[in-house]
Order: C-alpha cells, then sequence, then structure tokens
C-alpha cells in the first residue's frame, strides 16, 4: 500500500489550488486571444510538470507506483483530448467571444478537478469496501466502450443535454454577452449570460466524463493519490491544449474509435482483477507495464492512422463521439 502523509496531500492540493490561481487571474485580469506561441509555452509547462512530478514521485515511493502514475495520467490525458472536441462543440454552440474562451475553459477545468475529487474518494471508498466493485467499474467501461464506439462518427448534443434545457427553462437568459459577466442587469432586469449557461454546459459534459475517468484510472490504480494526481496534471493544461490543438482536432478522424478500445481493455483489466480476487487467484492481472504499453500504442496507432486517412480524404472530419444517439437534427456536424 502506498502511504501519503497528509502534509504530502496538502502540499500537493496547494501546487494544483496555486496553478489553478494563476490560470484564473490570467483569465480574469487580462482578457485576451490566446496565440499559437503563449499556448504552446503553457503546454510544455504543464507537461514538464506533470512529468518532473512523476520523477519525484516515483524516486521517493519507487518505480511501480511510478508507473502507476504514468499509466494514469496518460489514460486521463487521452481522454482529456474528447473533452476538448465536446468544448469546441460548445463554444461554436454558443457562439462564445474568443476573448472569453479563456476564462471558460478554467472555470470548466476548476469544475472538472472538483467533480472527480468527489468520484475519487467515493470509488476508493466502495473499492476498499466491495471488491465487486472492481467488476461493476469493468462493465461500466465496456458498457461505455461499446457505446462510444457505436455512436463514435456523431457529436455530443449539447442543446439537448438535460442540464442545459433545464437551465434554460429556470432561468432569464440574455440574448447578448456582456463582457465578460456571469451575470448583468438589462433593462432593469437581473439576468444571466450566455457565458453563465456555456460554464452549465460545461460542468454537465464534466459530470459525465467523470463518470468514466474514474473508473478508467482506477483500473490502472487502485492508489487514490495516484488516481487523483493523474487527474489533476492531466486536466491543468487542458486550458492551453485547447488554443494549441483545436486546429488539428479535425483530423484526429479515429480518436473516439481508439478511445473505445482502450476503455474496453481497462474494462477488462478491472473484471481480471476482481476474478484474481473474489474467484481464483489462478486468472491472470495484467501488470501496469504492460498497461502503459498497449495504451500509448493504441495512441500512437489511432494519430498515424488518422493522419493518413485525412491526407488521403481532406474531406474527413473527426468527432468527438456520443454515449446516445443524437435526438436534434440542428446539432453542428463540421468543426
Amino acid at each position: 500500500m502506498l502511504e501519503i502523509g497528509w502534509l504530502t496531500w496538502a502540499l500537493t492540493i496547494g501546487l494544483v489550488v496555486l496553478l489553478l490561481a494563476v490560470d484564473l487571474v490570467l483569465a480574469a485580469v487580462r482578457p485576451h486571444k490566446v496565440g499559437f506561441g503563449e499556448a504552446t509555452a503553457w503546454s510544455v509547462f504543464y507537461v514538464l510538470v506533470a512529468i518532473g512530478f512523476g520523477v519525484w514521485f516515483a524516486s521517493v515511493h519507487g518505480g511501480s507506483f511510478g508507473a502507476e502514475y504514468f499509466a494514469g495520467y496518460i489514460v486521463e490525458k487521452s481522454l482529456s483530448v474528447d473533452n476538448l472536441f465536446v468544448f469546441v462543440i460548445i463554444m461554436t454552440t454558443f457562439a462564445v467571444p474568443e476573448e472569453h474562451q479563456h476564462k471558460v475553459l478554467t472555470f470548466g477545468i476548476v469544475l472538472a478537478l472538483v467533480m472527480r475529487a468527489i468520484f475519487i474518494a467515493v470509488g476508493a471508498t466502495l473499492l476498499s469496501l466491495f471488491s465487486f466493485m472492481f467488476l461493476l467499474f469493468g462493465l461500466l467501461l465496456l458498457f461505455t466502450a461499446v457505446q462510444l464506439f457505436r455512436h463514435r462518427n456523431e457529436d455530443p448534443d449539447v442543446e439537448n443535454n438535460v442540464v442545459v434545457k433545464t437551465a434554460r427553462k429556470l432561468l432569464p437568459i440574455s440574448d447578448e454577452y456582456v463582457g465578460g459577466k456571469l451575470f448583468a442587469k438589462v433593462e432593469g432586469r437581473q439576468l444571466v449570460t450566455p457565458l453563465f449557461l456555456v460554464l452549465v454546459a460545461i460542468g454537465g459534459v464534466d459530470l459525465l466524463f467523470a463518470l468514466d475517468s474514474i473508473p478508467a484510472v482506477f483500473g490502472v490504480t487502485e492508489e487514490p493519490y495516484i488516481v487523483f494526481t493523474a487527474n489533476a496534471f492531466a486536466l491543468l493544461g487542458l486550458r492551453a491544449l485547447f488554443f494549441l490543438v483545436k486546429g488539428l482536432l479535425d483530423r484526429l478522424v479515429y480518436l473516439s474509435a481508439g478511445l473505445a478500445v482502450i476503455l474496453a481493455f481497462i474494462g477488462v483489466k478491472l473484471i481480471l482483477h476482481w476474478a484474481h480476487v473474489d474467484i481464483d487467484d489462478r486468472v491472470p492481472e495484467v501488470p501496469t507495464p504492460v498497461s502503459l504499453g498497449v495504451i500509448l500504442g493504441i495512441l500512437v496507432i489511432v494519430v498515424v492512422a488518422s493522419l493518413i486517412k485525412t491526407k488521403g480524404d481532406p474531406s474527413a472530419k473527426a468527432h468527438a463521439g456520443s454515449l446516445r444517439a443524437s435526438t436534434s437534427e440542428s446539432r453542428p456536424q463540421d468543426r
């Protein structure tokens, strides 16, 4: 078992909060269009922070736990790219001005971290009390993988999201963005702005992604500290990554299919672990180095195959994938 003291937890959370605070200050104090150079610099910075933490963690707690961290980080980073697809759809659907996209993404990341922290605490507790939760998590991931693969060429229907529809019914919403405000008084009425609705949409999407990503990373490691740090460092760089690769996302035409395969693989891994513990210890388990190699291999194949496909067929467009068929005829087909 990994022994992590309260001081280490406090320092880790403090580091995450500090990095988030820097993002929030930059977004609130200096709203601006984020250029390629700035996005590249921040993306490299966050990747180096994640790698630096992993090197420190492995040197202090051993190579086995270090491998679990890096495997978890890669899983969460690859799943977070699918988040970017949905963020692009949301920004496009609600026509978010470019100078406010920085703020929206930062708040979205904060919401995602809060939700994941809650799910991590609940998931870790359930796994420690009931070993059959590994079976349930594995089946959940297999179901998600099948649904994502079935609807790999679709996009989530943001306007028909239950959270967004409820917000539209219950809240008075202004027609225009009012600077970077979430609430504004228009013609004597106190209204929420479309920017608030965008945050609601991102929060609803974050909730759905947390339901998938937490079981996925628990398939790589059972340690809550590793699950939290892998999620945190993967999400922290999401804002910069959005501005860096949003123009390239359309070319990753096989990403949803690849993520479906990764989720299915981790689901099988969790079920094998459950069978090994609860049924027969002769049931084989999948070692962490093998998991890391399989996940990296799938991602490499996805990227190379996608680039080859789009080079031969420039009209091919990537989609985020969906867990259910879209019911709206008005959803954007191309991005």
